[in-house]
């Protein structure tokens, strides 16, 4: 099984930054894609930033500018430096891996237990 451990999360003021880390362990064969997604009451879970084993990075456009995803392959980890942070930002953020476990054939979506971001304006 992939576990996935996620820290970071708490409570800072408008304009403030937080940096969410997301570490996978267990039996990993492969990790293909790293990312954040976040949700709130009442709304679908949405995709913060991603980012694959290539290096190639995904965004939605409300953190553009703001955010950075970054990742370590070597330690499977993946980072979001949250910078300039709004009320709007407010929610539990999960992390999400796209890979492989040695028991399996193909690769499936792990998801972490989730970390809550407050931001008080």
């Amino acid at each position: 099984q992939v576990q996935l451990v996620e820290s970071g999360g708490g409570l800072v003021q408008a304009g403030g930054s937080l940096r969410l880390s997301c570490a996978a362990s267990g039996s990993i064969f492969s990790i293909y894609s790293m990312g954040w997604y976040r949700q709130v009451p009442g709304k679908q879970r949405e995709l913060v930033a991603a980012v694959t084993s290539g290096g190639r990075t995904d965004y939605a456009d409300s953190a553009k500018g703001r955010f950075t995803i970054s990742r370590d392959n070597a330690k499977d980890t993946v980072y979001l430096q949250m910078n300039t942070l709004k009320p709007e930002d407010t929610a539990v953020y999960y992390c999400h891996v796209y890979g492989r476990d040695w028991s399996r054939e193909t690769s499936e979506d792990y998801w972490g237990k989730g970390t809550l971001v407050t931001v008080s304006s």
